[in-house]
């Protein structure tokens, strides 16, 4: 059994195997599906299954060209001991909004759910393909991709990972998780630009046949983490499935019951995951697009115009802080009938001059959409009020999706039980959430305040960012955004 992978711009079809690897279509495109599955079993059977389970029935949806077996391997081995809760994603409620932790691994970020599996997926990919290459996972990272990506893939055999990140767009405890990444086959480089001028470089890499080339003559082949990947993005699908099964288990819904999804948005593969959960069938009816101040998506939801010529804000809630959405191309593509030309329309007009424009027939199919966003004021006061009223706690992504919910309910009083996709720890962003709680935060550290916001709240330091500040700096590289594609092969040792 077998399933195509297209490209988004029409390029040659693939398997899920050969999409795994190369991560991003010759033709510059994104692999999707041919055809997004469809559930074929009951949601009460699906309801009986632990997370484990649910991820083996999902993915194997997607992936058919995985025996059970090797399905199996890759998510036992992804989702161990290494997840600091047994049920790995545990769900917490505050009234209808159901916040769905998804940052309970070892990078404390969301990131972890996929990033845990990719690995598995690669080397077992490479292993069906008798590659002999070494596989180069090159990755932009706007904080939490990059650290993820490299706690999966250290010290994997037949891999390296280069992850690249804005040097001054990160907070202190994402930098330094990436800089003190042990691992023989890990590099992590700064540069003097943003999260987009990052992801454009490695974009930029995977498209020039050239660069490509030279890599190849010294045996390796490119690969990505980042979610335009498909290997990252469907093992995402799985955590909507599982957080309406517990919202099913609780009681909240009844079977067959619709209830709506909150995901704060950047490269929009999470909320992207989501909408392909509700296309499998899962009863999902409003997805709602929650933006911080770079608000690209928003104003796209409202006028079918996506325009990324503005300038780029650097906020609390950095994971956010992209211009250029890229998995909004697969969404495109579904909602333009599959018309790949059309997609490639837009990908060049977005190339030439930074926007491109919806057809009137295409942008009434974002009717699925809600678009939402918050500025730095209210990220603030929103994790204020939350713990002061409910004890809980959240990072500022999550509360950038917690205030688009309580727009949404204000502006259109549709109060069905709303799944927040919660995607980082507080501690990752101890400044913003410790001064949103009061604690006085000037002359001190990321650092210091990771024990002053535990001491306030009760919340116990994640072992894995426990005295992060004493552990020893291993990866020291800079580059200038224009020199990305030299550092690589520095890195690598390819010659000209």
């Amino acid at each position: 059994m077998s399933m195509e992978y297209k490209s988004t711009r029409g390029g040659a079809a693939v398997n899920c195997v050969e999409a795994i690897i190369k991560g991003i279509a010759d033709d510059g495109g994104l692999y999707i599906p041919s055809e997004i599955p469809k559930l074929d079993r009951s949601l009460s059977d699906l309801k009986t299954m632990d997370y484990r389970s649910l991820a083996k029935y999902v993915i194997g949806k997607f992936f058919p060209d995985f025996t059970p077996e090797e399905l199996s391997a890759c998510v036992e081995g992804a989702y161990d001991e290494k997840f600091s809760r047994e049920e790995i994603v545990p769900v917490e409620s505050i009234e209808k909004a159901n916040f769905l932790e998804l940052y309970h691994g070892p990078t404390l970020a969301f990131k972890d759910m996929a990033l845990s599996i990719l690995p598995y997926f690669i080397s077992t990919a490479m292993k069906k393909l008798s590659y002999s290459d070494e596989v180069v996972i090159l990755t932009a990272t706007s904080g939490d991709t990059g650290k993820a990506a490299l706690e999966g893939f250290k010290d994997v055999n037949g891999t390296k990972i280069i992850v690249f990140y804005p040097k001054s767009g990160v907070s202190e405890v994402q930098e330094r998780q990436m800089i003190t990444q042990e691992g023989d086959n890990t590099f992590v480089v700064g540069i003097d630009g943003n999260f987009d001028d990052a992801q454009n470089g490695v974009k930029e890499a995977f498209n020039n046949e050239s660069f490509r080339s030279a890599l190849k003559a010294s045996g390796y082949e490119l690969s990505s983490a980042n979610s335009i990947n498909i290997g990252r993005l469907v093992p995402q699908v799985v955590y909507y499935f599982y957080g309406y099964m517990e919202l099913l288990r609780a009681g909240k819904v009844s079977e067959g019951e619709s209830i709506n999804v909150t995901v704060p948005t950047g490269n929009f593969g999470n909320i992207l995951a989501a909408y392909y959960a509700k296309s499998m069938g899962l009863p999902i009816d409003k997805l709602v697009c929650a933006s911080n101040e770079n608000n690209v998506l928003f104003d796209f939801f409202q006028t079918g115009e996506y325009d990324k010529n503005r300038e780029l804000k650097l906020t609390i809630s950095p994971s956010m802080d992209i211009l250029i959405s890229s998995n909004l191309e697969r969404l495109l593509y579904e909602i333009s009938g599959k018309d790949s030309a059309k997609v490639s329309e837009m990908m060049e007009s977005l190339t030439k001059t930074g926007k491109y424009t919806l057809d009137e027939d295409i942008k009434s199919k974002l009717e699925d959409f809600y678009g939402s966003y918050t500025d730095e004021a209210e990220t603030l006061e929103t994790i204020k009020q939350v713990y002061e009223k409910h004890g809980y706690v959240m990072d500022t992504h999550t509360a950038v999706a917690y205030a688009a919910y309580e727009k949404y309910l204000k502006e259109t009083g549709d109060d069905k039980e709303m799944l927040i996709a919660s995607t980082a720890s507080p501690f990752k962003f101890t400044r913003s959430v410790a001064g949103a709680l009061g604690l006085d935060t000037e002359d001190k550290s990321d650092f210091e305040l990771v024990y002053e916001l535990s001491e306030k709240t009760g919340l116990e330091i994640p072992k894995s960012i426990y005295k992060i500040e004493e552990r020893e700096i291993l990866h020291k590289e800079l580059c200038k955004k224009a020199e990305m594609k030299e550092k690589i092969k520095k890195l690598l040792n390819v010659g000209e």
